[in-house]
């Protein structure tokens, strides 16, 4: 649970009340089946900030990839990859990695 106070916690950072009405958080469920999320970067800190991609294919239950590309982040993984895709994140944002 400390990951989904860490990102409401980042998102609330970043409303100014324009970046939420236009920007934000997506996180949905794919049918490979898996997670994908979408964090805009529009007007962010991060906006500039360069990511080196995630990427590692393992089989089809287990693997994960993210970048960033025109200005968002999109990460993907399989249906246990969720929590890691976050952390991937957060650790990006915190210049911990990537």
């Amino acid at each position: 649970m400390e990951i989904l106070k860490w990102i409401q916690e980042w998102y609330k950072s970043n409303c100014d009340g324009d970046w939420e009405h236009l920007y934000g958080i997506k996180i949905y469920n794919i049918d490979n089946p898996g997670w994908g999320v979408l964090i805009d970067l529009t007007d962010t800190p991060l906006e500039e900030k360069t990511f080196n991609k995630v990427s590692n294919y393992i089989n089809d239950d287990n693997w994960i990839h993210c970048m960033v590309k025109d200005g968002v982040f999109n990460g993907g993984g399989d249906p246990n990859k969720l929590e890691e895709i976050l952390l991937i994140f957060k650790n990006w944002v915190e210049n911990k990695d990537y």
